[in-house]
């Protein structure tokens, strides 16, 4: 059999191998329902959607793609109107409280566009804006730029205040209950910065940044660094523990109701304690580069990388599946019911589990960016 860790493996042969990962039969599992399917812009060979979808309290779905678009979705998969954006958007879309939607594209600008899909202004940066935007208690909208510095901007599009790092920044910020925001760089660096731009403290590893932290209950803030260890830190920057994972991707830690970490290390979806002690992992065929996320029921959703959602028990075990048409490249998103957005690519799917769909675990970070309107802000568990 061809190795694992091939990049090149066929599709039948990697949708074989996905049926004996873990020392779990996968074809035994349960499989999900596609409420519906809606087809993005799609080039064959060419890097599609890494954007992974938002959705406002009133259920509509925001998905960017590579090709530049924006599109906002009815609950039921229709389309409700497309944004074009100047090039390519890797940026996941923030919602504001008013509406407004938040991202940024390798045109070097960010984006505000109302819900009703008109553009509300642009700045102008120095270089692409890869970061997902977060979005504080006030409105004020934090993202990092390839051109070194992090941006706070004020609602009306005016810049509140830039900080440069010494290197670029593709982190998405995270915003703690006291108003730091937190997010790393390929200096190395791992930044702490007041509201008012000001540093708090930093925090260096061995390598590059490139992923976006989780902040627990308890201001404890978890992040992974391209030298391979998942650390966690105090809101005062002091390391607590550090767990060699050998992870070098983009995958971001997520949160379960009892603290456990959920995150994908190179080949392995895996969890660990909050103790910073191993639990589980489970081989895949490819590396994983999306982050899960966790329902209340204890459900963990998995982007694997080819062609399947895997829902774990908070165990490892495998509870159940569903099949798409190409290469997930998206995190997964749970929305108003439980249902689950993902994309291929090529297509946004809404996924509806098996028996009784289980909404968001009531976490302080249960998914990408903490929230399905992706606000990048801890939340309150009381």
């Amino acid at each position: 059999m061809p190795s694992l860790k091939s990049n090149v493996l066929r599709p039948a042969i990697l949708a074989a191998c996905l049926l004996s990962l873990c020392g779990q039969s996968f074809c035994r599992a349960q499989t999900a329902t596609i409420l519906w399917k809606f087809p993005l812009p799609f080039r064959e060979f060419y890097r599609n959607a890494t954007s992974s979808a938002a959705v406002a309290p009133d259920g509509t779905i925001y998905q960017a793609t590579f090709q530049g678009d924006l599109f906002a979705l009815t609950p039921d998969g229709a389309i409700k109107w497309k944004f074009k954006a100047g090039r390519e958007i890797t940026s996941s879309p923030a919602i504001a409280d008013d509406g407004t939607i938040y991202f940024g594209s390798r045109d070097r600008k960010f984006y505000a566009v109302s819900p009703a899909g008109k553009l509300k202004w642009t700045f102008a940066t120095g270089a692409w804006v890869d970061s997902s935007p977060a979005i504080g208690a006030d409105g004020t909208v934090y993202f990092g730029s390839w051109d070194k510095n992090f941006y706070a901007l004020n609602p009306d599009g005016s810049q509140k205040w830039v900080f440069a790092t010494s290197n670029i920044v593709v982190s998405s910020p995270a915003i703690g209950a006291d108003g730091t925001i937190y997010f790393g760089s390929h200096d190395r660096k791992f930044y702490a910065l007041k509201p008012d731009g000001t540093v708090r403290w930093t925090f260096l590893t061995g390598a590059e940044i490139i992923s976006s932290p989780a902040i627990a209950a308890n201001g404890t803030i978890y992040l992974t660094s391209e030298d391979g260890n998942l650390y966690a830190l105090g809101a005062d920057g002091k390391e607590r523990w550090r767990l060699h994972t050998g992870g070098a991707n983009e995958s971001s830690p997520v949160l379960d109701e009892d603290g456990n970490i959920y995150m994908s290390v190179n080949e392995l979806v895996f969890s660990a304690g909050s103790d910073g002690k191993k639990r589980w992992d489970c081989g895949m065929p490819v590396m994983v580069e999306t982050s899960p996320v966790v329902a209340v029921d204890g459900t963990i959703y998995f982007s694997a990388p080819w062609r399947r959602l895997l829902a774990f028990q908070p165990d490892g075990t495998q509870k159940w599946h569903a099949d798409t048409g190409l290469n997930l490249s998206t995190s997964p998103v749970i929305g108003s019911g439980g249902v689950v957005y993902i994309c291929d690519g090529g297509t946004l799917y809404a996924v509806i589990p098996p028996g009784r769909p289980a909404p968001l675990a009531k976490s302080s970070w249960p998914m990408f960016r903490a929230n399905p309107r992706h606000t990048g802000r801890v939340q309150s568990v009381n």
